[in-house]
């Protein structure tokens, strides 16, 4: 072999090396902790476009019928529905991605809380579901007798929560969500509620052009405040999906955005990221 031949050859395999380094770290799944997936069944791939963009918070809203829990936002009339049950979309992956997980090489992206939003017969739809978390029990986050314990996978009733049921259950699998303007720092404890909620324009107005209210400012941090002291995450639904208002939120301490646009808010907080890391290193 000629030396212009080695050397297209080593020339071509550098190439190669440098090529697949750059796709293993365009490839690199980066963990949002503060992203969360609104209505995450409305994309083309539920629960795995989400994932695979980072989010470890994802909704999905539920009806009960026929002893299933379908997914879906209106009631599911459609025969082509009931097939996507909250079983088949997302406990099952689920279970077979945190299930493989070695306790040993855990990372952000191996705890991932799945939000069920019940939107009808809360306490038979409940029922349903607390016979399906039979099969699940190992991956699940626990509260028993006032002890929690986070696990891979932890489920978060909003919606028609039947919360006196919860609250009767010496070993509960599941927590639920608080209405944001109601929660008492005094009566409310986090060993219930993981998380904190209410619809963007029951607080504010601002769609993200011109200054914003000082009041509906204000009023937000508080909110925020006696969320965070009760020990919840927060969040608010229906919020405007712009980088404005998402920066907005977050400079409050919102802890989770929400948004239908996966790629958007991803690119939102990576954006965020490297300026932050930037800052530190100058």
């Amino acid at each position: 072999m000629t030396k212009a031949r080695c050397f297209a050859k080593l020339f071509f395999l550098c190439c190669l090396i440098v090529v697949l380094i750059a796709e293993s770290a365009s490839s690199q799944i980066i963990p949002l902790p503060h992203a969360y997936a609104h209505n995450d069944y409305w994309h083309k791939r539920p629960l795995f476009d989400a994932l695979e963009n980072g989010f470890t918070y994802i909704e999905a809203d539920v009806y009960l019928r026929n002893s299933k829990l379908l997914v879906a936002h209106r009631p599911p009339f459609l025969k082509l529905r009931r097939k996507h049950t909250i079983e088949s979309l997302y406990l099952n992956p689920l279970s077979t991605r945190l299930s493989n997980i070695s306790e040993e090489v855990q990372t952000p992206l191996d705890t991932i809380v799945l939000m069920i939003d019940i939107k009808s017969n809360g306490r038979k739809a409940y029922n349903a579901l607390r016979q399906l978390l039979e099969n699940y029990k190992p991956l699940l986050s626990t509260c028993e007798k006032g002890k929690v314990t986070i696990r891979n996978l932890t489920l978060v009733l909003t919606g028609h929560c039947p919360l006196y049921l919860l609250k009767e259950e010496e070993l509960r699998y599941v927590f639920a969500d608080a209405d944001l303007r109601k929660i008492n720092t005094k009566d409310d404890n986090p060993e219930m509620f993981n998380t904190a909620s209410c619809k963007y324009s029951n607080l504010l107005k601002w769609r993200g052009k011109g200054a914003i209210p000082e009041l509906e400012k204000e009023h937000l941090k508080q909110l925020v405040c006696n969320a965070h002291l009760s020990g919840t995450k927060v969040r608010l639904w229906a919020s405007p999906e712009n980088e404005t208002v998402w920066l907005f939120l977050r400079n409050c301490g919102v802890d989770l955005i929400n948004t239908d646009k996966l790629v958007a808010l991803k690119h939102f907080f990576i954006k965020d990221l490297n300026k932050s890391s930037q800052t530190l290193t100058n």
